[in-house]
Formats: C-alpha cells, structure tokens, sequence
C-alpha cells in the first residue's frame, strides 16, 4: 500500500536543499540588484533616460536590448553596466535607431562635441551651441568666465575630426544659480571617463585602465610621453562626481 505521507518530507527536503545550495536565490537576488542599479545609474538616468533600453541578467551575465539614439549611447551603456559589482559580462545588443550622420561628417562633429561637453563639470553642453561647416566647429552661447571659455574650445579642438574651433562663446558676469551637487555613481563615472579619453585625438590611442571607488579615480596602463599622462589625469579630473585621480600609468619604454 502507498504512503502518501512520504511526499510531503520528500517536498520539503527538495526546498531544503535548494536554499542551502543558495546559488538559484542568490543568483536571482544579485541579478535584481544588477538590474536596478544599471536603472538607477547616473548614466542611464541623465543621458540615456529617452532611450529604450531593456536590462536582463543572469547570473551576472547582463543583456542589453532595445534601441538608442546614437552610437556613443550604445557604448556608454555597455561601459556603465560593465562597471557595476556582480557583472561578469554584457551582451550587447542595443540598435541604434534612425539615419545616423556619416563619421567625420559636420553633424557628426557636433554630436560627438556636444557629448564630450556633457560630462564634465567645468563647462556646460547646454549652453553651448555647436555648429561645424567641413571641419570647422563653432561655439556659441555664453559662459562665466574666460577660463571656462578657453577650456570648452579646448575640448571642442580636441574632439577627433575637429580641423579648427571658432570660440564665440560670450563671457557674462552672471553667476550660475547654486545647484546641490548630484550624486555620480561609480560605474557611471568609470564610463565617462572611457567614452572621453577615447573621444579625444590626444588620448584615443592609449592603453589606459579606469577604475573608481567613491569617487576616486585610478588610472593604469601605458603613456607614450609624460605630456600623455599629465592630460589623462586632467581628463578624468574634471568629470562630473570625480574627486581625486590617482594616476599609475607608465611610460612605454623605447
């Protein structure tokens, strides 16, 4: 005769073991986190909030899908969620959606400009207009000083197929209203610093390792000259969130 009653030991000696092996909860656990800290990250909720972007993972292995509205966001997406704890590697399998303009073309120019702009702290994209006719990029609008003034030339120059830089920017007295200051995450900050040194005709070309630990900046890899180095450093200091930069690169030997 049957005994029922052994399926009921036999049921929860199955959960048993499932929770003590922990790896099916943990896993799930972990992923969640994985999902909602790329959601809540600086990134995806500043310049990637109008795009359309899924987020999966498993077992730390994350899933991008969906579209986006450049190139550059595909990538910083990627950069992003690469950078948060738990994740062992991303799949990416974002589309961008849309004519995009043609490399190194004038509308080109100025969407990767006004990208570099965006994340750094000591200037503004959005008060920067951005115009280019065959290589020649023009800025417009106004800043708070002449410093501010140089420095957004100097990155506009920098911008890989920049030819010249036409500095209209008007300096104003006006002081900008104090903002409380936004919290960058650190895999948002890794990210961006990334996306610009590989922007930049005099840092694209580097072997450069990002790292960052509330807020503070490590920098490994190769330079070629000691100039390399030192612009590497000022790159990732003036990145929004970013508080010390701790610089290990090494020159490469002859």
């Amino acid at each position: 005769m049957r005994q029922p009653y052994l399926l009921f030991p036999a049921a929860i000696l199955g959960a048993t073991l499932l929770v003590a092996g922990g790896s099916p909860l943990a896993a799930s656990a972990m992923d969640g986190r994985i999902e909602a800290s790329a959601r809540n990250s600086y990134n995806f909720k500043t310049y990637l909030k109008d795009d359309s972007i899924k987020i999966e993972s498993s077992a730390g292995v994350v899933t991008l899908t969906g579209t986006v509205a450049q190139d550059d966001h595909k990538s910083l997406a990627e950069g992003t969620v690469s950078g948060l704890p738990g994740v062992k590697r991303v799949n990416n399998l974002l589309v961008v959606a849309g004519e995009q303009p043609l490399e190194h073309s004038d509308a080109w120019l100025c969407m990767k400009v006004k990208t570099a702009l965006a994340f750094h702290k000591n200037v503004s994209a959005t008060a920067t207009e951005v115009s280019a006719q065959d290589g020649v990029v023009t800025l417009t609008g106004s800043v708070g000083s002449e410093a501010k003034k140089e420095l957004t030339g100097e990155y506009a120059k920098d911008v890989d197929g920049v030819t010249e830089v036409r500095n209209d920017l008007a300096v104003t007295n006006l002081k900008p209203a104090r903002t409380l200051g936004e919290k960058v995450d650190d895999a948002s900050i890794t990210a961006q610093i990334k996306t610009e040194l590989l922007f930049r005709k005099s840092t694209h070309a580097l072997a450069t390792r990002v790292a960052t630990r509330d807020g503070v900046v490590t920098l490994h890899g190769e330079a070629e000259t000691a100039a390399e180095r030192e612009l590497a450093t000022k790159v990732a200091e003036d990145i929004k969130g970013v508080k010390h930069v701790n610089n290990r690169m090494t020159l490469r030997k002859a």
